[in-house]
């Protein structure tokens, strides 16, 4: 049985939480790249880290902001945004009225 390959060098390790931005057109379009300064800005909860990423599929709710390991998905993010979010995130909590419906339809937060 081939040994499992392992990423040296990969910056999202499974002990971290990581912000990643969507900066792909539809969400550039919106202010993404407000919303990832901001997020870089702010004070995040230790090994809490933002990325810029590409398109994650949800175009139509741009921007879009998914917080993983938790698979947490915000949808229509603004600037203003921000701090609600990474405070959720040090309370271990979500902003409710930011969950993409799409994704988190039968959630119960």
């Amino acid at each position: 049985m081939p040994k499992p390959i392992i990423e040296i060098n990969n910056p999202l390790h499974d002990s971290d939480r990581h912000i990643l931005v969507c900066q792909n057109t539809s969400c550039a379009a919106k202010q993404s790249a407000e919303v990832l300064e901001k997020f870089q800005a702010e004070s995040l909860p230790n090994n809490c880290y933002a990325y810029p990423v590409g398109c994650q599929g949800q175009c139509s709710v741009a921007p879009t902001v998914r917080v993983v390991p938790d698979e947490t998905w915000y949808y229509r993010v603004s600037p203003d945004d921000v701090p609600a979010i990474c405070q959720a995130l040090r309370q271990g909590t979500v902003v409710a009225e930011k969950l993409n419906p799409r994704i988190h339809r039968y959630s119960h937060y």
